[in-house]
């Protein structure tokens, strides 16, 4: 029966729910791995409510409309709400393009923050936060990456 439930590619022990293959219990688990994931959908959270803010600018403005704002502060509001929902949803699904829009939407967003502290609500308080979160990000990156390996 065993030689069954392998073949079927069913756990031999039934209190497994998935076979990992030969030696899956002493397999090392990938820590960085997880951390990187979890980092990544923590950021996820703070960018989609990020993109909402600005979708919120543009959709219901509590002082000036979105089409009396300066045409480049416009643009920009317009791009990062975009940008920054993109970008949310690939971090969520921890994909590698998701990881790439994050990268340059917070480096967007920070130039931006430097030569028109108006962008946002907080101003340069978001830069160092958009500095740290990037390293961070290549920390994970990089000991993942080498935990693989």
């Amino acid at each position: 029966m065993r030689a069954f439930l392998r073949a079927k590619g069913r756990p031999e022990n039934e209190s497994e729910a998935i076979d990992l293959g030969p030696n899956s219990a002493s397999r090392p688990t990938e820590i960085w791995g997880a951390r990187l994931v979890v980092f990544m959908r923590t950021v996820s959270v703070l960018w989609l409510l990020q993109g909402l803010v600005h979708w919120k600018v543009i959709l219901a403005p509590d002082r000036i409309p979105l089409d009396a704002l300066p045409d480049a502060l416009a643009a920009a509001i317009v791009f990062f709400a975009v940008m920054d929902l993109l970008a949310a949803v690939g971090l969520w699904l921890a994909a590698a393009w998701g990881g790439v829009l994050w990268l340059f939407a917070a480096c967007g967003g920070t130039v931006i923050l430097m030569f028109m502290p108006d962008f946002h609500f907080g101003g340069r308080f978001f830069i160092p936060i958009n500095v740290g979160l990037i390293a961070i990000y290549f920390v994970l990156t990089w000991n993942a990456a080498q935990e693989r390996d």
